[in-house]
């Protein structure tokens, strides 16, 4: 069991015993437990009681509840509660905006025990007629429900990988060949499909092997004999096995992996490039097992450049290729530092010591941290003088490190409702960097939210704008703006746009790269880190920027050191003029 796992167990469990309405100490026992240790760095699973007792919010009882976790997988009081409570009451709490309170009066009340009635009392006018909700608290219902049936059987960008890769360590002990293909292989930023291909020559057999696994579950009726198809349990997400004989393969991965649209496009002889691959003998030189060779091949009989895998979506990646060159994309190895990050300071889960070190050890050369502003006092957000206080930390940091590396001081300001930042011009200007982002009151119209961000960015203090859209993929629709005033905004007043690389975010959308680069805005890829393991989110940063062709030029944080510096130093000295 892992600390996120032993955590949303107590969690679940506190809110089901306030929904139960028990006893409100014990369950504010569970919730605080659940707070505090949301940010331990300890290894749960593993401590004995004696030591559990020593963390924050634990007391005996909860170490006990942690150890039976850790030891079973389950809880039994949890258990109890569960066995309560219908599913579909549990399926409202996925609902943005309702609490435990709202979805006890919605249960109690209206005997609302689904999501499929809940969205019928909607449409009937019968939440907005119970005391506290209202009109509009019926319409945001409404639209969520809206939004999560689009969602349903989907997963982000991480949980498709992890998948994914589970299935090529299961699979690849029976099968000679194993490869990821479709919209996994291609980066995109949710799936509603885990397709991989395997080798074999005997289908049958191949579909005995895959209906041998007890976690495999086919959907028989959507199957066929050269296709299995089914769920991994678990997952929601529809799992696809297709078999190919050895000599097949590469093709079929090169044409599995590029969209509809992407294979439509013709190259100079005039034929779709998917007729390209599919009738065009390879050269005798070509190796069909070495899948670069094979697809580099089918690019070139249909007399078209090269695309790389993640821009297999549309003509757009032609579009590109007729200014760029593939060696110009931005890589994980390009990536010189990282600047959106959190520590202890604020909701972090490590040091800024640490954090740093952990940046020296991947190879970066400058750690910036942006941990959380006043206004975030639910994260822990720093006042001027903690401001000054982990400035002085930082200082003191920094004379330990060479020339080779540094840590530089920024902040992520919120941007208030009227498009201000939420600290005075003092004490913006003590920091090297600020990253400004919207975290509060997120239901916008258009006009509202791109004002709102204008003015943001036309503070002479801003550096960065933050996740722009404010999106959580899969659970929350970003509010709308007007893109293409905001990038302009941006190139007008030197702002950088981040490509926030949290899975749960990826947000500037791709589809917005290009008309950035165009404008010469640089965008910097930033993991919005809050702790080591999210770091390493930058690889997702990287795979959404090179979907939509983001260049090493043009990737803020590829900057060298000495580079960065500079930039950060002349941006400052402009203010001051």
């Amino acid at each position: 069991m892992t600390n996120s796992d032993i955590v949303d167990l107590l969690e679940l469990t506190g809110r089901l015993m306030e929904l139960h309405e028990q006893d409100a100490f014990r369950t504010r026992t569970f919730t605080s437990a659940a707070f505090n240790l949301d940010k331990s760095t300890a290894d749960l699973a593993n401590l004995p009681v004696e030591e559990l007792v020593k963390l924050q919010g634990v007391g005996k009882s909860i170490a006990q509840k942690i150890r039976e976790i850790a030891e079973t997988g389950r809880l039994t009081e949890l258990d109890e509660l569960l066995a309560q409570t219908p599913q579909g009451v549990l399926d409202m709490f996925r609902i943005k905006g309702l609490g435990v309170k709202k979805v006890r009066t919605l249960w109690h009340e209206l005997g609302i025990t689904n999501l499929r009635d809940l969205q019928l009392a909607g449409e009937n006018g019968q939440i907005a007629k119970i005391k506290g909700f209202g009109a509009s608290t019926q319409e945001k219902i409404l639209a969520a429900l809206e939004f999560l049936q689009e969602q349903q059987g989907k997963v982000r960008m991480d949980k498709a990988a992890m998948i994914a890769n589970l299935l090529v360590e299961q699979l690849t002990p029976h099968f000679e060949r194993v490869e990821i293909s479709g919209q996994v292989r291609r980066k995109a930023q949710e799936s509603d499909v885990i397709q991989l291909l395997i080798q074999t020559s005997d289908p049958v057999s191949a579909m005995l092997t895959l209906n041998g696994f007890e976690n495999l579950e086919q959907d028989v009726r959507e199957s066929s004999p050269f296709v299995w198809r089914g769920h991994r349990t678990g997952f929601d997400v529809l799992v696809e096995l297709l078999f190919y004989p050895a000599e097949q393969l590469s093709r079929q991965l090169f044409i599995q992996t590029a969209t509809e649209a992407h294979l439509k496009q013709a190259g100079t002889g005039g034929m779709p490039l998917l007729q390209v691959a599919y009738a065009s003998a390879l050269p005798d030189s070509v190796n069909t097992t070495d899948v670069a060779e094979v697809e580099a091949a089918i690019y070139e009989k249909a007399g078209l450049p090269y695309i790389v895998p993640e821009m297999r979506e549309d003509d757009f990646a032609f579009r590109w290729a007729s200014r760029y060159k593939n060696e110009e994309l931005v890589t994980w190895e390009d990536l010189k530092g990282t600047l959106h990050n959190h520590s202890t300071w604020s909701d972090g889960k490590q040091s800024v010591a640490d954090m740093a070190a952990y940046c020296q050890k991947l190879g970066l050369t400058y750690f910036g941290i942006a941990d959380h502003s006043k206004t975030a006092s639910y994260a822990g957000g720093l006042d001027a003088e903690r401001v000054r206080q982990q400035q002085l930390e930082i200082n003191e940091l920094n004379k330990g490190f060479g020339s080779g590396f540094r840590i530089f001081k920024g902040i992520e300001s919120d941007i208030l409702g009227d498009g201000s930042l939420d600290y005075d011009d003092e004490t913006l200007a003590s920091f090297d960097y600020v990253v400004a982002s919207v975290h509060q009151t997120l239901t916008m119209s258009e006009e509202k939210a791109t004002n709102r961000l204008l003015r943001a960015i036309e503070n002479p203090y801003t550096t960065i704008l933050g996740h722009p859209t404010g999106r959580l993929l899969l659970a929350r629709e970003g509010y709308p703006i007007d893109h293409r005033a905001i990038i302009d905004a941006c190139a007008e007043h030197n702002v950088i746009i981040e490509i926030n690389a949290s899975p749960y975010r990826l947000d500037i959308d791709w589809h917005w790269i290009e008309y950035a680069m165009q404008q010469g805005v640089m965008l910097s890829i930033n993991p919005d880190a809050h702790d080591f393991a999210g770091l390493l989110d930058m690889h997702y940063g990287v795979a959404i920027g090179r979907k939509g062709g983001l260049t090493k030029a043009m990737t803020f944080n590829a900057l060298t050191l000495a580079e960065m510096t500079e930039y950060l130093e002349r941006r400052r000295a402009e203010i001051r003029r």
